[in-house]
């Protein structure tokens, strides 16, 4: 059997893109296969932290042609108590929060992995996944069969290639549940910072506005799922959490929305699912790879995407190697921080619990500072716990994009 490409990418969001970047770059034949066509919707909070960022600039990412990015300075956090703290973020040295609009973001990455080799199949489904001794064949509407060394599938919390694989959990409905809606005619207070509320009926779930250019802002509320909310009851709760006088007072009288809001669930296991298959990789949302503290999946989707990458360079010749070598690098990367969040989404849970955080994290100006990089991942969550990772410099280290801030 011919095979076509060395990996073919089911999916085209961060993940697939740093993928799809890291192998064309060092010249592999790579292709991506997307039902959609670009640029497209994608419901999320937008937001990038700093661990976000440093990925996106090592992938060759330019922000200055994406006119609706906005860099983050300030944090407020309003505890379930009432009391407001503002956590600086650095001013100098480069940016360590930013937010920007999925259809933006996703289409710059896009762009990025075609300008690298990266061939893009888009508005074409995958239809069918089969492992074969030495190839994976993919089964593309209006293309046939696809022929690749390695898959890597970036295509969502519902995988299809994980179904095709027999290996989707049966029911699973994801983690976390979020609505969001763009705003404009906010108040400049919502215009520049980003807004973090802990309304206790939805512990440890939170309430957000993300600042974006042009007096807009990204304002939604995400709730774990299981939790003290129902996920049918969130459509009301939404409409009174909006009428609520400290958000409100933050969003200012003329704010409005600008469409209806998006849901979307957030998968957040990512160490209890099956990372790989015979020859093929989870990344992202289909390896349940987000903080499941913060909801936060960026970061975890471009680190997962360029690991699975690194694996297929590293041992191309023998697939239970590049299996083994990825399944490695995500334990190493990432499951002692998303078991050190989950704990810590535990404390978040109780009003005592946020409001002895909130508290604790605003105690002196070296406390805001710090907690407001540890929260935009600008070092990793369990760095105390692992020692291995101490030599990073987690509070001197500059952010991405020097040249732009």
């Amino acid at each position: 059997m011919s095979v076509e490409w060395e990996a073919a990418i089911v999916g085209a969001g961060p993940a697939g893109c740093a993928a799809a970047i890291t192998l064309a770059r060092a010249g592999q034949r790579v292709v991506m296969v997307d039902r959609a066509r670009f640029p497209r919707p994608k419901a999320c909070g937008d937001g990038l932290t700093a661990g976000a960022l440093r990925l996106l600039e090592g992938l060759g990412l330019d922000p200055t042609p994406i006119s609706t990015w906005m860099p983050v300075e300030d944090v407020c956090i309003r505890s379930p108590s009432g009391r407001t703290v503002e956590f600086p973020l650095p001013r100098e040295g480069g940016q360590f929060a930013a937010v920007v609009p999925r259809a933006e973001l996703d289409n710059a990455l896009v762009d990025q992995a075609k300008a690298e080799g990266a061939e893009l199949v888009e508005g074409a489904g995958c239809r069918g996944a089969v492992e074969d001794d030495d190839h994976v064949a993919l089964e593309v509407d209006n293309h046939g069969k696809m022929h690749a060394r390695f898959a890597i599938a970036a295509d969502g919390i519902w995988s299809p290639t994980r179904k095709f694989l027999g290996l989707a959990p049966d029911g699973y409905r994801g983690d976390w549940h979020a609505f969001r809606q763009y705003w404009s005619g906010v108040d400049p207070s919502a215009s520049r910072a980003l807004w973090v509320w802990f309304e206790e009926e939805i512990l440890p779930g939170y309430v957000w506005s993300f600042p974006l250019p042009d007096g807009r802002a990204n304002v939604g509320f995400g709730v774990r799922r299981g939790g003290p909310v129902a996920v049918g009851d969130m459509g009301q709760l939404w409409r009174e959490l909006l009428d609520r006088d400290h958000i409100r007072a933050v969003l200012g009288d003329g704010a409005a929305p600008e469409t209806a809001h998006r849901a979307w669930p957030i998968p957040a296991r990512i160490d209890k699912v099956p990372l790989t298959a015979g020859r093929t990789m989870f990344v992202g949302d289909a390896a349940a790879a987000t903080d499941p503290m913060s909801g936060e999946g960026i970061a975890q989707a471009l680190l997962t995407g360029i690991g699975a990458a690194n694996a297929v360079l590293a041992g191309r010749s023998d697939a239970r190697q590049v299996m083994a070598d990825y399944r490695r690098f995500v334990r190493r990367e990432l499951f002692a921080d998303h078991r050190m969040a989950r704990r810590l989404g535990r404390v978040l849970a109780s009003r005592p619990g946020a409001r002895g955080a909130v508290r604790i994290a605003g105690l002196t100006p070296w406390t805001r500072r710090n907690f407001a990089r540890w929260l935009f991942e600008d070092y990793p969550r369990s760095i105390i716990t692992t020692p291995r990772r101490w030599g990073r410099k987690p509070l001197t280290t500059p952010g991405a994009y020097r040249s732009q801030h």
